[in-house]
């Protein structure tokens, strides 16, 4: 699959000739665009585009909207787990992100053993051509063909593939320019549909000042949605924050919920508040046990074996 420059449609290498075909991105035109001498078009911006302006006042009136709202009971609830189970071993997908893939052909997240396990046909036989575990799609051959299927999960609202848009944006990925409006955009529109990693994105942009004005107090706010949602890595950071500024105890609560949920910076740190004298010896072993029971809701020897093999597939 590449993307025709005057269509701008993502088509099999027999839409176009062979010249066509080995031609730069910016001048390829498949055959049904040269019967019709339909010329090399500038793309449409994305729906997505914005200015900072713009984004800035939409998060900031959702802020305004809800600071305050947020209660230490729903803050310190215990939550769900990130990403839930994986669909084809059912076993729960690991938290640190090397535990896990996107698949933008079908939009599922499973584990990294899982994708990288053999897959098999109907009758038994190892399958030459790498698939999708999930769905049993070619794998996309070049990092074009990926980003125009990860293009077509975002315009069916699928939220990880919104926030990855986003990221793509941040960081000028895959020949997008960088643009921290658009990535701000993408994220609110990823949290709001449900994805914690989009609300996180915002409290990092926050703390850092990337795309909007340093505000520690907005950062907090995006981290304590993605928080609620199980966002582990924000449960961290709101630990963090709170350490800072001296409020131990609320620090401690968000570590000892964030090693639960499979943070092992957040069980390292609790284990320094102990040798500080701002946790106690109870404090940690709970925190270990509750990250040991992380631990065996994750583990399968199918991932032990993918992870002594693939070193991007360490888990935990």
């Amino acid at each position: 699959m590449k993307v025709c420059a005057a269509c701008h449609k993502d088509l099999p290498k027999d839409s176009y000739s062979k010249k066509q075909w080995k031609v730069d991105k910016c001048q390829r035109r498949c055959k049904v665009c040269i019967a019709n001498n339909q010329e090399v078009q500038p793309q449409k911006q994305d729906d997505d585009e914005s200015n900072t302006g713009d984004i800035t006042k939409t998060l900031d009136s959702m802020y305004l909207e809800d600071v305050g709202k947020i209660s230490d009971e729903d803050l310190f609830k215990q939550p769900p787990p990130q990403y839930g189970d994986c669909p084809i071993c059912f076993i729960q997908i690991p938290t640190l992100h090397t535990g896990s893939r996107y698949k933008s052909c079908c939009g599922k997240l499973i584990c990294s053993s899982c994708s990288y396990a053999p897959v098999y046909d109907h009758q038994g036989n190892e399958v030459d051509d790498e698939k999708c575990a999930f769905c049993r799609t070619l794998k996309p051959a070049t990092s074009e063909e990926a980003v125009g299927r990860s293009k077509k999960r975002v315009e069916v609202e699928d939220p990880l593939a919104i926030h990855r848009l986003g990221r793509f944006y941040a960081d000028g990925l895959y020949g997008y320019p960088q643009d921290y409006a658009k990535a701000l955009k993408l994220w609110h529109r990823a949290g709001e549909l449900g994805c914690s990693k989009a609300y996180n994105s915002i409290g990092f942009a926050y703390n850092d000042g990337e795309g909007v004005e340093v505000d520690k107090k907005k950062a907090v706010y995006y981290y304590e949605l993605a928080a609620i949602k199980g966002n582990a890595s924000a449960r961290h950071n709101l630990g963090v924050e709170e350490e800072n500024t001296g409020n131990y105890d609320r620090a401690l609560r968000h570590y000892m919920i964030a090693a639960g949920s499979g943070d092992n910076d957040s069980l390292t740190v609790i284990q320094r508040l102990y040798s500080n004298g701002h946790a106690t010896k109870d404090d940690y072993m709970k925190a270990l046990q509750s990250y040991q029971m992380y631990l065996g809701e994750i583990k399968s020897n199918q991932r032990d074996k993918a992870a002594a093999t693939y070193e991007n597939c360490c888990y935990y």
